[in-house]
Protein backbone atom coordinates (compact mmCIF):
# COMPACT_ATOMS: atom_id res chain seq x y z
CA UNK A 1 0.00 0.00 0.00
CA UNK A 2 1.44 3.51 -0.67
CA UNK A 3 2.10 6.04 1.70
CA UNK A 4 -0.45 8.29 0.87
CA UNK A 5 -2.62 5.55 1.35
CA UNK A 6 -1.85 5.24 4.42
CA UNK A 7 -1.98 8.96 5.31
CA UNK A 8 -5.18 8.97 3.64
CA UNK A 9 -6.51 6.58 6.22
CA UNK A 10 -5.29 7.76 8.82
CA UNK A 11 -6.91 11.20 8.06
CA UNK A 12 -10.19 9.31 7.49
CA UNK A 13 -10.27 6.88 10.30
CA UNK A 14 -10.20 10.23 12.57
CA UNK A 15 -13.12 11.59 10.55
CA UNK A 16 -15.28 8.16 11.10
CA UNK A 17 -14.02 8.68 15.05
CA UNK A 18 -15.54 11.78 14.98
CA UNK A 19 -18.72 10.56 12.75
CA UNK A 20 -18.56 7.41 15.32
CA UNK A 21 -18.55 9.86 18.46
CA UNK A 22 -22.11 12.06 16.91
CA UNK A 23 -24.28 8.75 17.90
CA UNK A 24 -23.03 9.64 21.45
CA UNK A 25 -24.38 13.08 20.64
CA UNK A 26 -27.56 12.29 19.29
CA UNK A 27 -28.29 10.26 21.73
CA UNK A 28 -27.45 13.02 24.29
CA UNK A 29 -29.45 15.76 22.44
CA UNK A 30 -32.77 13.40 22.32
CA UNK A 31 -33.47 13.00 25.65
CA UNK A 32 -33.57 17.04 25.93
CA UNK A 33 -34.86 18.03 22.41
CA UNK A 34 -36.88 16.55 19.91
CA UNK A 35 -35.55 15.31 16.84
CA UNK A 36 -36.48 18.03 14.53
CA UNK A 37 -35.21 20.54 16.26
CA UNK A 38 -32.04 19.13 16.24
CA UNK A 39 -31.44 18.28 13.11
CA UNK A 40 -31.99 22.26 12.08
CA UNK A 41 -30.02 23.41 14.80
CA UNK A 42 -26.96 21.38 13.88
CA UNK A 43 -27.80 21.58 9.72
CA UNK A 44 -27.59 25.79 10.46
CA UNK A 45 -24.54 25.28 12.23
CA UNK A 46 -23.34 23.02 9.66
CA UNK A 47 -23.70 24.85 6.68
CA UNK A 48 -22.24 28.26 8.34
CA UNK A 49 -19.72 26.14 9.04
CA UNK A 50 -18.80 24.63 5.61
CA UNK A 51 -19.19 28.49 4.47
CA UNK A 52 -16.82 30.17 5.77
CA UNK A 53 -14.87 27.03 4.99
CA UNK A 54 -15.49 27.74 1.14
CA UNK A 55 -15.26 31.51 1.80
CA UNK A 56 -11.47 30.47 2.94
CA UNK A 57 -10.46 28.06 0.14
CA UNK A 58 -12.48 29.93 -2.22
CA UNK A 59 -10.62 33.19 -2.21
CA UNK A 60 -7.76 31.56 -3.60
CA UNK A 61 -9.42 30.10 -6.27
CA UNK A 62 -11.23 33.45 -6.73
CA UNK A 63 -14.40 31.13 -7.10
CA UNK A 64 -18.02 32.34 -6.45
CA UNK A 65 -19.98 30.39 -4.58
CA UNK A 66 -23.33 30.64 -7.08
CA UNK A 67 -22.84 29.41 -10.78
CA UNK A 68 -22.78 32.45 -13.00
CA UNK A 69 -24.61 31.03 -15.96
CA UNK A 70 -28.40 29.95 -15.79
CA UNK A 71 -27.72 26.40 -16.81
CA UNK A 72 -24.82 25.84 -14.29
CA UNK A 73 -27.32 27.43 -11.55
CA UNK A 74 -29.91 25.37 -12.32
CA UNK A 75 -27.91 22.26 -12.00
CA UNK A 76 -26.52 23.05 -8.94
CA UNK A 77 -29.70 24.18 -7.34
CA UNK A 78 -31.31 21.18 -8.18
CA UNK A 79 -28.53 18.95 -6.84
CA UNK A 80 -28.24 20.81 -3.66
CA UNK A 81 -32.05 20.46 -3.03
CA UNK A 82 -32.34 16.92 -4.36
CA UNK A 83 -29.52 15.87 -1.62
CA UNK A 84 -30.79 18.16 0.95
CA UNK A 85 -34.17 16.48 0.87
CA UNK A 86 -32.80 13.04 0.92
CA UNK A 87 -30.54 13.97 3.60
CA UNK A 88 -33.41 15.69 5.25
CA UNK A 89 -35.40 11.66 4.97
CA UNK A 90 -32.55 10.39 6.25
CA UNK A 91 -31.09 12.30 9.00
CA UNK A 92 -34.47 12.58 10.74
CA UNK A 93 -35.13 8.87 10.88
CA UNK A 94 -31.99 8.92 12.31
CA UNK A 95 -32.72 11.34 15.26
CA UNK A 96 -36.16 9.36 15.69
CA UNK A 97 -34.84 5.85 15.39
CA UNK A 98 -31.92 6.67 18.29
CA UNK A 99 -34.62 8.76 20.02
CA UNK A 100 -37.63 5.82 19.77
CA UNK A 101 -35.00 3.37 21.88
CA UNK A 102 -35.88 2.34 25.00
CA UNK A 103 -33.37 3.28 28.27
CA UNK A 104 -30.70 0.42 29.24
CA UNK A 105 -30.50 -0.25 25.47
CA UNK A 106 -27.30 0.54 23.63
CA UNK A 107 -28.69 2.54 21.16
CA UNK A 108 -25.17 4.04 20.28
CA UNK A 109 -24.16 0.78 18.77
CA UNK A 110 -27.32 -0.48 17.57
CA UNK A 111 -27.67 2.62 14.91
CA UNK A 112 -23.91 3.25 14.61
CA UNK A 113 -23.88 -0.39 13.10
CA UNK A 114 -27.49 -0.40 10.96
CA UNK A 115 -26.82 3.32 9.36
CA UNK A 116 -23.93 1.18 8.24
CA UNK A 117 -25.47 -0.93 6.15
CA UNK A 118 -25.72 1.71 3.49
CA UNK A 119 -22.58 -0.02 2.21
CA UNK A 120 -24.41 -2.96 1.74
CA UNK A 121 -26.99 -1.25 0.07
CA UNK A 122 -25.12 1.04 -2.31
CA UNK A 123 -24.04 -2.00 -4.73
CA UNK A 124 -27.61 -3.34 -4.37
CA UNK A 125 -29.43 -0.40 -5.64
CA UNK A 126 -26.89 -0.33 -8.05
CA UNK A 127 -28.05 -2.81 -10.37
CA UNK A 128 -31.07 -0.85 -11.08
CA UNK A 129 -29.59 1.80 -12.40
CA UNK A 130 -27.20 -0.44 -14.79
CA UNK A 131 -23.81 -1.73 -12.31
CA UNK A 132 -23.68 -5.17 -11.71
CA UNK A 133 -23.01 -6.54 -8.71
CA UNK A 134 -19.91 -8.45 -7.53
CA UNK A 135 -20.12 -12.28 -5.93
CA UNK A 136 -18.75 -10.81 -2.86
CA UNK A 137 -21.33 -8.03 -2.60
CA UNK A 138 -23.85 -10.77 -2.51
CA UNK A 139 -22.14 -12.76 -0.12
CA UNK A 140 -22.01 -9.60 2.18
CA UNK A 141 -25.63 -8.68 1.48
CA UNK A 142 -26.44 -12.44 3.59
CA UNK A 143 -23.73 -11.65 6.10
CA UNK A 144 -25.33 -8.42 7.19
CA UNK A 145 -28.92 -10.09 7.24
CA UNK A 146 -27.25 -12.42 9.57
CA UNK A 147 -25.79 -9.59 11.55
CA UNK A 148 -28.62 -7.38 11.91
CA UNK A 149 -30.66 -10.58 12.70
CA UNK A 150 -28.22 -11.37 15.78
CA UNK A 151 -28.19 -8.01 16.61
CA UNK A 152 -31.44 -7.07 16.92
CA UNK A 153 -34.04 -9.59 15.82
CA UNK A 154 -32.67 -12.75 17.71
CA UNK A 155 -34.23 -13.92 20.58
CA UNK A 156 -38.56 -13.48 21.18
CA UNK A 157 -40.22 -10.40 19.72
CA UNK A 158 -39.73 -8.33 22.64
CA UNK A 159 -36.45 -7.31 21.25
CA UNK A 160 -37.32 -5.66 18.31
CA UNK A 161 -37.17 -2.28 18.80
CA UNK A 162 -39.10 0.84 16.86
CA UNK A 163 -35.42 2.32 16.58
CA UNK A 164 -34.43 -0.83 14.44
CA UNK A 165 -37.12 -0.05 12.06
CA UNK A 166 -36.28 3.67 11.76
CA UNK A 167 -32.79 3.20 11.39
CA UNK A 168 -32.97 0.59 8.86
CA UNK A 169 -35.19 3.41 6.58
CA UNK A 170 -32.32 5.65 7.67
CA UNK A 171 -29.53 3.49 6.16
CA UNK A 172 -31.81 3.04 2.54
CA UNK A 173 -32.30 6.74 2.75
CA UNK A 174 -28.66 7.26 2.99
CA UNK A 175 -28.39 4.95 0.34
CA UNK A 176 -29.95 7.08 -2.03
CA UNK A 177 -28.47 10.26 -0.52
CA UNK A 178 -24.86 8.69 -1.42
CA UNK A 179 -25.96 7.89 -5.29
CA UNK A 180 -27.32 11.44 -5.58
CA UNK A 181 -24.44 12.69 -4.34
CA UNK A 182 -22.26 10.82 -6.26
CA UNK A 183 -24.66 11.92 -9.45
CA UNK A 184 -23.78 15.92 -8.42
CA UNK A 185 -20.16 16.34 -6.60
CA UNK A 186 -18.61 15.98 -9.24
CA UNK A 187 -20.20 19.13 -11.37
CA UNK A 188 -21.17 21.16 -8.47
CA UNK A 189 -18.12 20.29 -5.96
CA UNK A 190 -18.07 19.07 -2.37
CA UNK A 191 -17.98 22.28 0.09
CA UNK A 192 -20.43 24.05 -1.78
CA UNK A 193 -22.79 21.06 -2.41
CA UNK A 194 -22.56 20.24 1.65
CA UNK A 195 -23.39 23.86 2.23
CA UNK A 196 -26.65 23.68 0.24
CA UNK A 197 -27.84 20.42 1.64
CA UNK A 198 -27.63 21.50 4.81
CA UNK A 199 -29.08 24.37 4.20
CA UNK A 200 -32.40 22.56 2.95
CA UNK A 201 -32.01 20.00 5.53
CA UNK A 202 -32.09 22.93 8.37
CA UNK A 203 -35.04 24.70 6.32
CA UNK A 204 -36.77 21.59 6.34
CA UNK A 205 -36.16 20.03 9.78
CA UNK A 206 -37.17 23.94 11.02
CA UNK A 207 -41.00 23.65 9.27
CA UNK A 208 -41.55 20.38 10.73
CA UNK A 209 -40.15 21.24 14.12
CA UNK A 210 -42.96 24.24 14.41
CA UNK A 211 -45.64 22.15 12.75
CA UNK A 212 -45.16 18.84 14.98
CA UNK A 213 -42.77 19.78 18.29
CA UNK A 214 -44.19 23.04 19.07
CA UNK A 215 -45.43 22.01 22.43
CA UNK A 216 -42.59 20.08 23.11
CA UNK A 217 -40.02 22.96 22.47
CA UNK A 218 -38.85 24.26 25.42
CA UNK A 219 -35.65 26.87 25.19
CA UNK A 220 -34.30 25.79 28.72
CA UNK A 221 -33.72 22.14 27.38
CA UNK A 222 -32.22 23.66 23.57
CA UNK A 223 -29.71 25.43 25.71
CA UNK A 224 -29.56 22.53 28.02
CA UNK A 225 -28.23 20.67 24.81
CA UNK A 226 -26.21 23.29 23.18
CA UNK A 227 -22.68 21.28 23.66
CA UNK A 228 -23.93 17.94 21.81
CA UNK A 229 -26.40 19.87 19.42
CA UNK A 230 -22.80 22.16 18.14
CA UNK A 231 -20.69 18.88 18.08
CA UNK A 232 -23.06 18.08 15.92
CA UNK A 233 -23.15 20.95 13.74
CA UNK A 234 -19.37 21.40 13.88
CA UNK A 235 -17.16 18.25 14.36
CA UNK A 236 -19.70 16.08 13.17
CA UNK A 237 -20.81 17.87 10.14
CA UNK A 238 -18.22 20.35 9.27
CA UNK A 239 -15.21 18.67 10.47
CA UNK A 240 -15.81 15.38 9.81
CA UNK A 241 -16.51 16.24 6.03
CA UNK A 242 -13.77 18.13 5.83
CA UNK A 243 -11.48 15.74 6.70
CA UNK A 244 -13.20 13.42 4.51
CA UNK A 245 -12.47 15.29 1.59
CA UNK A 246 -8.79 15.61 2.25
CA UNK A 247 -8.70 12.30 3.06
CA UNK A 248 -9.88 11.02 -0.04
CA UNK A 249 -7.14 13.16 -2.09
CA UNK A 250 -4.42 10.57 -1.10
CA UNK A 251 -6.67 7.51 -0.44
CA UNK A 252 -7.95 4.82 -3.29
CA UNK A 253 -11.31 4.89 -2.75
CA UNK A 254 -11.35 1.41 -1.53
CA UNK A 255 -9.09 1.88 1.19
CA UNK A 256 -11.01 4.93 2.07
CA UNK A 257 -14.31 3.20 1.96
CA UNK A 258 -12.96 0.69 4.44
CA UNK A 259 -11.35 3.28 6.97
CA UNK A 260 -14.76 5.07 7.34
CA UNK A 261 -16.80 2.21 7.60
CA UNK A 262 -14.99 2.36 11.25
CA UNK A 263 -17.46 4.98 12.24
CA UNK A 264 -20.02 2.10 13.64
CA UNK A 265 -17.11 1.03 15.60
CA UNK A 266 -16.22 3.68 17.02
CA UNK A 267 -20.44 4.55 17.78
CA UNK A 268 -20.28 1.30 19.34
CA UNK A 269 -17.01 2.57 21.54
CA UNK A 270 -18.51 5.97 22.43
CA UNK A 271 -21.91 4.16 23.96
CA UNK A 272 -19.41 2.27 26.03
CA UNK A 273 -16.96 4.50 26.83
CA UNK A 274 -18.67 7.75 27.47
CA UNK A 275 -22.69 6.85 28.19
CA UNK A 276 -21.39 3.36 29.64
CA UNK A 277 -24.29 1.25 26.98
CA UNK A 278 -23.35 -2.83 27.52
CA UNK A 279 -24.02 -5.04 25.14
CA UNK A 280 -24.39 -8.27 24.80
CA UNK A 281 -22.25 -11.60 23.45
CA UNK A 282 -24.80 -12.07 20.94
CA UNK A 283 -25.19 -8.37 19.96
CA UNK A 284 -21.44 -7.82 20.00
CA UNK A 285 -21.22 -10.74 17.46
CA UNK A 286 -23.84 -9.38 15.19
CA UNK A 287 -21.77 -6.14 15.41
CA UNK A 288 -18.89 -7.79 14.02
CA UNK A 289 -20.78 -9.81 11.61
CA UNK A 290 -22.36 -6.33 9.86
CA UNK A 291 -18.63 -4.78 10.15
CA UNK A 292 -17.35 -7.90 8.51
CA UNK A 293 -19.58 -7.60 5.76
CA UNK A 294 -19.01 -3.67 5.03
CA UNK A 295 -15.47 -4.76 4.48
CA UNK A 296 -16.41 -7.72 2.39
CA UNK A 297 -18.16 -5.49 0.23
CA UNK A 298 -15.20 -3.09 -0.75
CA UNK A 299 -12.90 -6.17 -1.30
CA UNK A 300 -13.81 -6.18 -5.60
CA UNK A 301 -12.42 -2.51 -5.47
CA UNK A 302 -9.54 -2.93 -3.02
CA UNK A 303 -8.58 -5.98 -5.26
CA UNK A 304 -8.92 -3.87 -8.33
CA UNK A 305 -6.72 -1.10 -6.66
CA UNK A 306 -4.02 -3.37 -5.96
CA UNK A 307 -4.19 -5.21 -9.53
CA UNK A 308 -3.67 -1.61 -11.04
CA UNK A 309 -0.73 -0.16 -8.11
CA UNK A 310 1.35 -3.93 -8.73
Amino acid sequence: MKFNNLKGSAILCTAALVWGLAFTAQSQAADLVPSFMINALRSFIAAAALYVLFLVFGRKKNETFFPREKADLKKFLIGGLLCGLLLSFSANFQMFGIAAYPNGVASEARAGFLTSLYVILVPIVSIFIGKKANLLVWLSVLVALLGVYMLCFSGSFEEIYLGDILMLVCALGFTFHIIFIDKYVGFVGGIKLSVMQFLVTAVVSLVLSFIFEWKALDIDNILSAALPIVYLGIMSSGVGYTLQIIGQKYAEPAVASISMSLESVFAALGGWVILGNKLSPKEIFGCLLVFAAIILAQLPEFSKTQKTQN
